[in-house]
């Protein structure tokens, strides 16, 4: 089954909901229609992946759950590929002013600590926004839903819960230290990506809505 996990991965639902169809999943695979529809009855069992069934076939999304099997899957591998894994993936995008939250999450006590503690520095109240839009740059983003990270933890305060995610260090622009922040759940499609950075990246590499940013993440 781990290799329908992954598959369902590579399809884009290791970060949102997807629509498949158990015939092109098996196709994907290799497999019969039989057994990618089995495979995925035993997913959502083992509380791997939550699967909506339509009439015309279904909507997956790996659960947290589904990611954590996935990622256990890739230490062992990284053990034994690591003398050639590339030392950073490189990701290109386009500004875009965003929904206007990422203010509001970085200032979060519980997670601007851990932003010090785990990277150093504390974040500019605010993240700069890049919509992906090369083949290779989403390549690399999805790549990266298979690395660790660095682990951001959820919390309760407020009397809400906010949600867990990961963060890779990176530099922008060759010129600025930061840090990609991938929540595990999140508005924006894998598209999308959020630097957080202890500078205003707007003012210090003064960016405007449309222009290409260049962004070295280090796995």
């Amino acid at each position: 089954m781990f290799f329908t996990l992954l598959a369902l991965a590579e399809l884009g639902a290791a970060s949102e909901e997807k629509s498949i169809t158990t015939s092109g999943l098996a196709e994907k695979l290799g497999y019969s229609q039989q057994t990618a529809s089995r495979h995925l009855i035993e997913l959502e069992k083992a509380g791997l992946i939550a699967r909506v069934v339509e009439k015309k076939g279904c909507r997956v999304r790996l659960t947290d759950s589904g990611l954590e099997a996935l990622r256990e899957v890739y230490e062992v591998l990284r053990k034994v590929l690591e003398p050639v894994t590339a030392p950073f993936l490189v990701l290109k995008g386009v500004v875009f002013t965003g929904l206007g939250e990422g203010a509001y999450y970085v200032t979060r006590e519980g997670y601007k600590r851990q932003f010090v503690e785990k990277l150093g520095f504390e974040p500019y109240p605010g993240t700069l926004n890049l919509r992906l839009v090369e083949e290779e740059s989403l390549k690399a983003r999805r790549e990266l839903d298979f690395y660790p990270g660095i682990e951001i933890k959820g919390f309760t305060a407020e009397g809400r819960t906010f949600g867990a995610g990961k963060c890779f260090r990176a530099i922008i622009n060759d010129a600025v230290e930061g840090a990609v922040v991938m929540a595990y759940r999140t508005h924006y499609g894998p598209s999308v990506v959020e630097l957080i950075s202890p500078v205003c990246l707007r003012e210090r590499l003064n960016l405007k809505d449309g222009d290409i940013v260049k962004v070295k993440v280090f796995p």
